[in-house]
């Protein structure tokens, strides 16, 4: 799986960037570039890649395919022959006296016997294909231009762009002779299609992004990784689900040996400089040349084995950072030790960046050096906010002073519970709390002990007396504490008090704005508290955040919106502090969004959260892809929440920092129902059995009515609707006119239709465009008239709005159905089936998607195997998703095996009927 670009025409300039023509996959460059070979269009073929992208595979493959009509000589690059001339020929040149080694006729001659002999008296074409063509002298290379100026061979040959190939050869392609194709690394979507292939499962979201992450798309790094992380059990299946259970390995053997390989490859001076700098990145450059030489330092850019950033200060890293920690797990302390010292005296970690420090710190622990504590704990509160929880909890160990003992105890309880070891991590953060009371990172603490209490069953309630009991004890002011207030915010946002939010925050800007009165400003206060600012800071996120939350089950969803944008201007004063307060006050602001309706805003906002592309993944990645397969679920879009909202559950059964896991799997255990894969819907429902805790912010309720009505949806009994119901009239639910609603929504899509009058009455009064177009539908079938119910529908297609749509336009057709009226009832149907195709929703035509999670096939084989089943023929496949016959070819066999048939014609037996 390669991404290509190609280009056969003038270069401007050395590197041009070629866009001419975009081809995914392995087979499709293989198919191509064998197509250029085939039509003469070019004498020459350069496959350009860094190192591990796939050129060697593809030069081979297309010796293979191509053996059959052309006759192969191939000449195989070398580091260390590239200064010696017609070096690389020496397998065809064996013969020549001494005298004649370095002649140009004779050396041409010798390679030309060769070939006729290797013909044997067949008039085919030779095709000349040159590896690592970067490491080729220039003799050689003039002489494969001779030979292709002269008829006698086209050429294919693959280099690295830095160093580029010789100059002969670029000569070819500036005088328009030759075609240059760059592979480049794989995309999300190419690196999700090969993991898929590889593991033969579902992989989520953010597994994925980390094995892109790590591997940057380089397919050999990907191999490596996927390789090393199975064997190691820290890639492992849980329920059909492939979970990243931790950090990817980079001292599995199959990385370890590419690495080895490389060092191989490199001068003895250039492997010292390249273990420097896996040891110290990043580093500046300047100490790097100063050290090891500037030569040194240009040569491994050249050969793209470290890359450079460009700032204050120009640093050096290892290319791809997996490499880099593989290189330094493969250091023997004696030998790190030795390149430390040898380092020292060009050292200056004063100016070195924050992850320079750490590294350094990292470094000196390795080696068995002493480091202050102050510099121990500074590296250990970074490492944990990056997530690297084994190297925080190292440091926070490695500290001795016992003033600075709570310190480290509360940074390894952050990395415990980054881990989701929400039970030591609460025993720590007990015993620390309020030793730090006085501390800048007392709300960091605070908060983040009564998450981990929250994430073990907890009560707010409970919480908070205990919390109060603690605080008389150690003769603390209680009633006043700001501890007791931000309990308090948790305590009143559980109870759904958004008007005691509102209250405590009204008094705590009027306090605040006392103080201003009286000339005392916040950051005075801060110079006689160090914790007064950090403090006023995240009382006032919270604060808003827990006002968010409790609006969106009142129905206010646009006010929650507004408060929860009210958080913002305090996150960058709690940014590298031990709680996460970005994460707490996201969740309030995409669930406002989606309350809203609001799905394009709540995707732009989880699409632009650092998450997604860092270590972080693991430990908030489940709660993410539950807020998003929640939106899908709202959209009517049951498919896509379905393929999101498995993989969230499990990730979340490993970690749930937001306590989010009964939530999440209501929600998908309500999926598994509706599309009726009863062995996965039986599972999440033991699930909600034992996770007896409560959901994350403000879900309890709705978790509830969405369970009910999946076990409506499995057993069809009455018993599930007859809990929905007497759920939306609970006390409860009737104080959270948002929660009822989406209740009732849960009564109306099981056929209940007793309920319409009272949604469209409740849907009236709740804010945002999804409540908005509920109460126009529910209107509409309260008049039980079909044109009214066209019109309603056309309308909430125009605004976005297409599964409410398409319940009108269904139950239009139902009426016009019931009354004879087949041709109108006809145009309903189609209109409604526009909808279906518009939100992707196959399953309610077809009962393929049903069957998905139990064969485990993936994306593109899916896609196939619903176009064959529609009859379109291998060759249409391809047309219709723009791939190659081969590739179609491939997907149905892998298909055929996994759904147990034999041909085609069988794929539709072996799904599940409806």
């Amino acid at each position: 799986m390669i991404c290509l670009d190609s280009s056969n025409g003038r270069p401007q300039t050395p590197e041009p960037e070629t866009d001419d023509r975009q081809l995914t996959g392995r087979r499709e460059v293989i198919d191509h570039v064998c197509s250029i070979i085939r039509s003469r269009a070019s004498q020459a073929v350069f496959l350009m890649a860094g190192p591990g992208i796939g050129k060697s595979s593809v030069t081979d493959a297309v010796s293979e395919e191509m053996s059959t009509e052309m006759t192969i000589l191939r000449i195989h690059g070398s580091s260390s022959l590239a200064k010696v001339p017609y070096g690389v020929l020496a397998p065809y040149t064996a013969d020549l006296p001494p005298e004649e080694a370095d002649s140009p006729v004779a050396v041409l001659r010798a390679v030309w016997t060769y070939f006729q002999e290797l013909k044997a008296g067949k008039d085919v074409p030779l095709l000349l294909v040159v590896d690592d063509a970067h490491h080729l002298d220039e003799a050689t290379a003039n002489m494969v231009v001779d030979m292709m100026s002269a008829g006698w061979a086209r050429v294919l040959a693959s280099g690295r762009p830095r160093p580029g190939l010789p100059q002969a050869l670029n000569q070819l392609w500036y005088d328009g002779q030759a075609e240059r194709i760059d592979l480049r690394p794989l995309n999300g979507d190419q690196v999700t299609e090969v993991v898929e292939h590889t593991l033969h499962g579902t992989v989520p979201a953010s597994t994925v992004q980390s094995l892109w992450s790590a591997s940057g798309g380089n397919p050999l790094l990907l191999n490596c990784l996927l390789g090393d992380a199975v064997e190691a059990g820290i890639l492992a299946k849980r329920n059909g689900i492939w979970l990243l259970l931790g950090l990817l390995p980079a001292d599995g053997p199959r990385l370890s040996d590419v690495v080895i390989k490389d060092l191989l490859r490199r001068t003895t001076e250039e492997q010292d400089a390249l273990r420097l700098i896996a040891l110290a990145e990043p580093v500046h450059r300047s100490l790097i040349e100063d050290v090891c030489g500037g030569a040194v330092v240009r040569s491994l850019l050249d050969h793209q084995m470290v890359r450079e950033s460009t700032g204050r200060h120009t640093e050096l890293r290892i290319w791809h950072p997996i490499l880099g920690e593989s290189m330094r797990h493969q250091v023997s302390v004696s030998r790190s030790l030795q390149l430390r010292q040898k380092l020292d005296n060009y050292l200056d970690t004063r100016t070195a960046g924050a992850e320079g420090r750490l590294r350094m710190v990292e470094w000196s622990l390795e080696c068995g050096l002493e480091v202050p504590d102050p510099e121990l704990l500074d590296a250990a509160l970074l490492a944990v906010t990056m997530f690297n929880n084994s190297g925080a909890r190292l440091m926070a160990g490695h500290v001795r002073a016992p003033e600075l003992q709570a310190h480290a105890q509360s940074i390894t309880a952050r990395a415990l519970f980054n881990e989701g070891k929400y039970r030591e991590a609460a025993t720590l953060l007990d015993g620390c709390w309020l030793e730090l009371a006085g501390e800048p990172e007392a709300p960091h603490i605070l908060m983040l002990r009564a998450s981990a209490h929250l994430a073990l069953g907890k009560s707010t309630g409970l919480l908070r007396a205990e919390s109060r009991h603690q605080l008389a004890d150690a003769g603390k002011e209680v009633a006043a504490s700001w501890q007791d207030r931000i309990h308090h915010l948790l305590e009143m946002a559980d109870a759904g008090d958004h008007e005691g939010i509102r209250t405590l925050i009204a008094s705590t800007g009027e306090a605040m704005a006392g103080a201003a009165e009286q000339g005392e400003t916040v950051l005075q206060r801060a110079r006689a508290d160090p914790s007064t600012a950090t403090v006023a800071e995240a009382t006032h996120a919270v604060a808003h955040a827990l006002l968010a939350q409790t609006l969106v089950s009142a129905g206010q969803a646009h006010q929650a919106h507004t408060a929860a944008l009210g958080a913002a201007p305090s996150l960058p004063a709690l940014q590298d502090g031990l709680y996460f307060f970005n994460e707490f006050v996201l969740t309030r602001l995409v669930s406002a969004s989606l309350a809203a309706g609001n799905w394009e805003a709540a995707e732009h906002e989880l699409a632009n959260y650092p998450t997604e592309v860092n270590e972080g993944a693991a430990t908030f990645g489940g709660g993410i892809q539950v807020l998003r397969g929640l939106g899908f679920l709202r959209q009517g879009q049951l498919e896509r929440a379905y393929r999101i909202l498995l993989p969230a559950v499990e990730a979340l059964r490993v970690n749930d920092p937001l306590q989010q896991f009964r939530f999440g799997s209501s929600l998908a255990f309500y999926a598994a129902a509706r599309l009726g894969d009863g062995a996965q819907a039986q599972r999440l429902e033991q699930d909600l059995i034992a996770a007896r805790h409560a959901s994350g912010p403000g879900c309890e309720l709705l978790a509830e009515g969405y369970a009910a009505a999946a076990a409506e949806y499995l057993d069809r009994k009455g018993s599930g609707l007859a809990k929905l119901r007497e759920l939306a009239a609970s006390p409860p639910v009737a104080a959270q006119p948002g929660t009822s609603m989406e209740c009732l929504i849960l009564c109306s899509d099981l056929g209940d239709r007793s309920v319409i009058e009272e949604l469209a009455s409740l849907a009236d009064a709740v804010e945002g465009r999804w409540a908005a177009g509920w109460h126009q539908v529910a209107q509409a079938w309260a008049t039980g008239d079909a044109d009214v119910l066209m019109e309603t529908a056309a309308g909430l297609e125009e605004a976005g709005l297409i599964n409410l749509a398409r319940e009108a336009y269904a139950q239009a057709g139902a009426i016009w159905d019931a009354a004879g009226e087949r041709r109108r009832a006809r145009q309903a149907v189609a209109h409604r089936e526009k909808c279906d195709q518009e939100l992707g929703e196959r399953f309610r035509e077809s009962p393929f998607i049903a069957s998905v999670p139990s064969v485990h096939l993936t994306r593109r084989e899916r896609d196939i195997v619903e176009l064959a089943v529609q009859g379109l023929s291998d060759r249409e496949i391809a047309q219709q998703l723009m791939v190659s016959v081969r590739t179609v070819e491939g997907h149905l066999y892998r298909s055929y095996v996994k759904l147990g048939v034999r041909r085609r014609d069988e794929l539709a037996l072996a799904l599940p009927k409806k």
